[in-house]
């Protein structure tokens, strides 16, 4: 079987395209046999912004580490042990591996399962301390426990037609959706997501489908806050020097919201034009403009490891986050990967049924998969776009 291009890591600020083995039924770094798994022809894979993090070189990712998490694609081969699953099912991959079988994903906390990863619980695909399970950024790749993890389309054809949209299913959509549950935003509520990157938009736009009057966006970036004007959110620039909770008050009347999002993660940074680098800002924010006895959502990427962190505590993850301000305010918080599969059937039908336009939300854009290095220069300069890369030249 010939080769498989896969976009890996190659030092800080670095990536290339370069060929990997073909795909196996097997996982060599844990010594293990996949006959649970399949293999996919990949139609659609995205760059997230967890990617970025190992790219810039704030995580102990090794040279040659393969990159993707987010995968669509139509199985060409099914192992021993697969039932239901068929050659020729076109399906999304959640990022988070999951084994259906431990305590952990027999209670859906697919997110941290305790058997595909021997370090740590949770595993991903493509990234640093998960597992060594290989990247998605490629023309073919190896799912695991196919029956269990895989979503499979219902109709092809219309699947193909929808693939911007539904390729958004394998992370930042789930994503930002539980982060919307997870800080209890349901009709009426007021909201405030930090953070304009494509995880902060999509989980704007499910701010909105859950039912919140106003939704608004924080960010730095003017091409990002525009893009979140597009589709109906109020916005914060952050690179003025005003109080969040006053800029807060001018939208909704008051200096609170009822929840409240961190979708940015551990390279936040201050307020104000000129700010530096300050990990626990977004943490504090959130905290102090939510109301008394309300919950926030923290999908955004915190690490224990962080070798460009601004000093030793950063290093390991250690931050100085105003605890007793939330323990004050009664505020509740969930932190994490997202379980994508308690969402992602449903989110799968509200894009089939015209309910929501992610795509369009999130700027998607399809580049070809050997664009992947200048796609991640564009993205890490903060323009308003989710990069998607179309191995095979597939997608309309």
């Amino acid at each position: 079987m010939a080769g498989n291009k896969c976009v890996v890591y190659v030092e800080p600020g670095k990536v290339k395209v370069e060929n990997i083995e073909y795909p196996r039924l097997e996982l060599k770094e844990q010594h293990r046999k996949c006959n649970h798994g399949v293999i996919l022809r990949v139609i659609a894979t995205n760059i997230c912004g967890s990617d970025q993090h190992m790219v810039r070189g704030r995580t102990t990712a090794h040279k040659g580490q393969t990159l993707g998490h987010e995968i669509t694609g139509e199985v060409i081969e099914v192992g021993r042990d697969v039932e239901f699953i068929k050659v020729g099912d076109l399906v999304s991959v959640p990022f988070n591996i999951a084994c259906g079988r431990c305590r952990m994903c027999k209670a859906g906390n697919t997110h941290v399962c305790l058997n595909v990863n021997p370090e740590r619980p949770g595993a991903a695909y493509g990234y640093v301390d998960m597992g060594g399970w290989v990247g998605g950024q490629a023309e073919y790749a190896m799912v695991p426990y196919a029956d269990w993890n895989l979503l499979k389309f219902p109709d092809k054809e219309q699947a193909m037609e929808k693939m911007k949209d539904l390729t958004m299913l394998s992370d930042i959509f789930p994503t930002g959706y539980h982060g919307a549950v997870s800080a209890g935003v349901t009709t009426g509520s007021t909201v405030y997501v930090a953070g304009a990157g494509p995880v902060g938009l999509a989980c704007a736009a499910s701010c909105q489908l859950l039912g919140a009057a106003v939704v608004i966006v924080g960010d730095m970036n003017p091409e990002r806050l525009a893009q979140a004007k597009s589709f109906g959110c109020e916005t914060v620039d952050l690179r003025k020097n005003a109080d969040l909770p006053d800029m807060i008050a001018q939208i909704v009347g008051e200096p609170v919201v009822d929840a409240a999002i961190d979708c940015v993660g551990f390279e936040a940074r201050g307020h104000g034009k000129d700010a530096a680098e300050a990990p626990a800002t977004v943490l504090n924010d959130i905290m102090a403009i939510t109301r008394v006895d309300g919950r926030l959502g923290i999908p955004g990427l915190y690490v224990t490891g962080d070798p460009g962190g601004i000093d030793e505590n950063a290093k390991t993850g250690q931050l100085g986050v105003n605890l007793g301000l939330g323990w004050a305010k009664a505020l509740s918080f969930t932190t994490g990967q997202t379980p994508v599969m308690r969402y992602h059937r449903q989110l799968m039908m509200a894009i089939l049924n015209d309910k929501i336009q992610i795509a369009k939300a999130v700027n998607a854009t399809v580049i070809p998969l050997d664009k992947a290095p200048q796609g991640y220069k564009d993205f890490d300069k903060g323009v308003a776009k989710k990069f998607i890369l179309d191995p095979h030249g597939l997608i309309k």
